[in-house]
């Protein structure tokens, strides 16, 4: 009886070891909605590496931003820019030193229509068009870029009856896409496939003209017993998810 005790112990034991890593806890990661489809190729790229599952929220970077002070339960956040997660970090709501810029965004004026946008973006000059899409700039940076592009251009005023906003960049994106707007602000990113236009006509909005889109990761206050989240964030920085990164038109250091 003793040596069946001994037996079973040691089975369960076992059984303990090699189940553990399948029942590791989830990573749960806020993603800015511009790096949505690239976070989901990353994210399974990273599950190759180890037992750890992610699981993806993607939205605007300012409404995700409002959901972690609300007490959401995420463990990463994937940011359009680096503003947004330094204010989590002096809120604490982010953990010290945990912060670092994974990726550097470019705006593309963008049509699902082939020779609508010029490549020096004179189309905005000569406003043949209806409608014009932006990312809400108070919720996303993509927005805020745009909105700056548009003062530099001296344009603001005479579009602002023709802007029609997106709740976030895939919204924005959808819009165009659909042809609801002709054209609109949207991230190189969504557009952009094997170093190329994937398709429709756009123009490469000059990063002089807007605030520099630097996009920051950071560990969130609530994920310091999930070795996963740190795990992750550590895979953002390697050579192979650089170039992924890059694949998907972003630049990285």
């Amino acid at each position: 009886m003793r040596f069946f005790q001994f037996n079973l112990i040691c089975g369960l034991g076992l059984v303990g070891l090699l189940l553990g890593p399948a029942h590791a806890q989830p990573i749960h990661v806020a993603v800015a909605a511009n790096f949505a489809v690239p976070m989901k190729r990353l994210a399974a790229d990273f599950e190759k590496t180890g037992p750890y599952k992610v699981q993806l929220s993607a939205g605007s970077t300012g409404k995700l931003s409002a959901q972690i002070r609300s007490g959401a339960p995420f463990d990463v956040l994937v940011a359009a820019d680096a503003a947004s997660v330094q204010r989590l970090l002096q809120e604490r709501h982010a953990v010290s030193g945990s912060a670092f810029t994974y990726a550097t965004g470019r705006l593309m004026l963008w049509s699902a229509q082939a020779g609508l946008v010029d490549a020096q973006g004179e189309v905005l000059k000569r406003q043949n068009f209806r409608h014009l899409a932006v990312a809400a700039p108070q919720l996303a940076p993509y927005g805020a870029a745009a909105m700056q592009t548009l003062g530099r251009l001296g344009l603001s005023e005479t579009l602002a009856p023709k802007l029609v906003q997106g709740e976030s960049i895939a919204q924005t994106y959808s819009f165009v896409a659909t042809g609801n707007a002709e054209l609109g602000f949207v991230a190189r990113s969504q557009v952009w496939e094997n170093g190329s236009l994937s398709k429709g006509s756009a123009w490469l909005v000059p990063a002089t003209m807007h605030d520099p889109l630097h996009q920051q990761a950071a560990l969130l206050t609530r994920a310091g017993a999930n070795p996963g989240a740190t795990a992750l964030l550590q895979f953002l920085k390697t050579g192979q998810a650089k170039a992924v990164i890059r694949s998907f038109g972003y630049e990285t250091d």
